[in-house]
C-alpha cells in the first residue's frame, strides 16, 4: 500500500497551539486534530458557555474539512471532550444543529481539563470525497 499521508493546513482555522497539524489525509480519510473554541482571527478562546464553545469547535472543524476539499457532514466519527458532563445536553443541542440528517458515530468523554481553559474540544474523522 503506498504511503498517501498528507498534512492539511487550514487558513480559516485557528493556528495550532502545539506541535501538530490541522489534519492528515490518509487512506481516503481525513483525521482532524482536536479543535478548542479559538477565534481564527485572534487566536483567543471564545464562548462563555459550553454550547457556544462547541459551536466554535465545530465551525473550526468545518474550516479544516473545507481546506481538505471535504465537508463536516461527511464525518464518520467525532469525539467530544467535556470538562463537565453536566453540560452534555447543551453541547448536544448545538452538535445536533450541525448534523440534522445523518449524524456520524460519536463518543463523549469527560476530562479533567482542556488546553487554554476550554470547556469543550472536538476532533473528527471524515470520509474524503472521491
Amino acid at each position: 500500500m503506498p504511503n498517501d499521508r498528507r498534512t492539511v493546513t487550514a487558513p480559516d482555522a485557528p493556528a495550532a497551539v502545539g506541535p501538530y497539524v490541522h489534519a492528515v489525509r490518509a487512506g481516503g480519510l481525513l483525521f482532524c486534530s482536536g479543535q478548542i473554541p479559538l477565534d481564527p482571527a485572534t487566536g483567543e478562546l471564545v464562548g462563555d458557555t459550553p454550547g457556544e464553545q462547541a459551536r466554535r469547535c465545530l465551525e473550526n472543524l468545518t474550516a479544516v474539512c473545507a481546506a481538505a476539499g471535504a465537508s463536516l457532514v461527511d464525518a464518520v466519527k467525532l469525539t467530544v471532550y467535556l470538562t463537565s458532563m453536566d453540560t452534555f445536553g447543551e453541547v448536544n443541542e448545538v452538535y445536533a444543529s450541525f448534523f440534522a440528517t445523518e449524524p456520524p458515530a460519536r463518543v463523549a468523554i469527560a476530562v479533567a481539563a482542556l488546553p487554554r481553559g476550554a470547556q469543550v474540544e472536538i476532533d473528527a474523522i471524515v470520509a474524503l470525497p472521491d
